[in-house]
């Protein structure tokens, strides 16, 4: 038996701005973009490189969602970005002006830094020690 998890719904408020900041701030790739009626799309993005589980933009569509954007998790960390080099990424998004909630750390698991979303979710920026442990 095989499974895995293809996409993670990512509630946000408005489709074009969430899809600049992701791949302008980011650098986030389109990986599908298709209008499914006149408010809803299909928008998959991911980071450069991945291969196995992307985000899915779900525009809030009623009173509930729209008032999840910005806080799925209750506040705390809702996505780990892992990089190959947590440096070159982490100045990269200074240079561009994300929000950094904590800055970086060298954990026992790797060099970490917490960044908020353009809506607040906040984020892992995370270069792990074991590079492999996490490619597989």
């Amino acid at each position: 038996m095989k499974q895995r998890i293809a996409h993670i719904a990512l509630v946000v408020a408005d489709y074009d701005e969430a899809i600049a900041f992701y791949t302008k701030k980011l650098n986030f790739k389109i990986i599908e973009d298709t209008k499914l009626d006149e408010e809803k799309r299909w928008v998959v993005i991911a980071p450069p490189g991945a291969t196995e589980c992307s985000l899915l933009l779900a525009k809030g569509a009623n009173d509930r969602q729209v008032d999840a954007v910005g806080n799925q998790s209750g506040g705390r960390v809702f996505l780990f970005l892992f990089t190959d080099d947590f440096w070159r990424d982490y100045n990269q998004m200074v240079e561009r002006e994300i929000e950094f909630e904590r800055p970086p750390k060298q954990e026992p698991y790797g060099m970490v830094a917490v960044f908020k979303d353009l809506y607040g979710n906040l984020w892992d920026l995370l270069e792990p020690n074991d590079k492999n442990k996490w490619q597989q």
